[in-house]
């Protein structure tokens, strides 16, 4: 596996300080589980932010801290099931950070692109989903509202900012325009990180905007 684009220093800081959104921080774990590059950078960061907890003078817990923390870990997150009871059929192929969760339903997008939401917890902007297209798909060109992480499992797409492959990192916002052309080698899933919707270009985008559930 080739990978040739990758988050920036910053979204990988922000990943392994752990203040990214649940959503975003799915994408980029995934990518990072992916690319040994990135592992070293966050390995190395995690280890310099060590060091500067290891100076810090200690702070008292509060009372009955330790006992409130094992209640919470007894009584478990009904949220975050050990066992993924997804039925999306590339699971066994996913990386093992997408299988701690549970994958919604299959769900159409637009003709040959259809996506699945993965379940996170807590009350982030973002959402996380799994999107399928199929072989040689033509996307309409479009902006984003906001932010879109992507990060590709299986297959390939192109666009204006180059070709993306397994592994391989994409971030889209407002200043992104973009139309994405899938491989013809096989289906493209990617795991994505969205907050706020798709902006479609054109005439055509008007009439079809409203009808577009991502």
């Amino acid at each position: 596996m080739r990978i040739k684009h990758h988050p920036s220093e910053g979204l990988l800081a922000h990943f392994a300080a752990g203040t990214l959104e649940q959503a975003e921080h799915i994408v980029v774990a995934t990518h990072v589980c992916l690319c040994s590059r990135c592992q070293r950078f966050v390995s190395a960061f995690e280890k310099v932010a060590g060091a500067s907890v290891s100076n810090c003078e200690p702070t008292p817990l509060a009372e009955q801290a330790f006992t409130s923390v094992m209640a919470r870990i007894d009584a478990g997150d009904p949220s975050s099931p050990s066992e993924n009871k997804s039925r999306f059929e590339e699971r066994d192929q996913l990386p093992h950070v997408l299988r701690h969760y549970t994958i919604g339903p299959d769900k159409w997008v637009a003709p040959g692109v259809s996506m699945r939401p993965i379940h996170i917890a807590g009350s982030g902007r973002a959402r996380a989903f799994l999107l399928k297209s199929a072989p040689g798909i033509r996307m309409l060109e479009h902006t984003h509202t906001e932010t879109e992480l992507t990060c590709v499992l299986e297959g390939s797409f192109d666009h204006e900012g180059g070709h993306f492959g397994p592994g391989d990192f994409d971030l889209g916002d407002p200043s992104v325009e973009h139309q994405p052309i899938v491989g013809k080698e096989g289906p493209c899933l990617c795991v994505v990180a969205m907050t706020g919707k798709l902006r479609i270009n054109g005439l055509l985008g008007r009439f079809i905007d409203p009808f577009i559930r991502l």
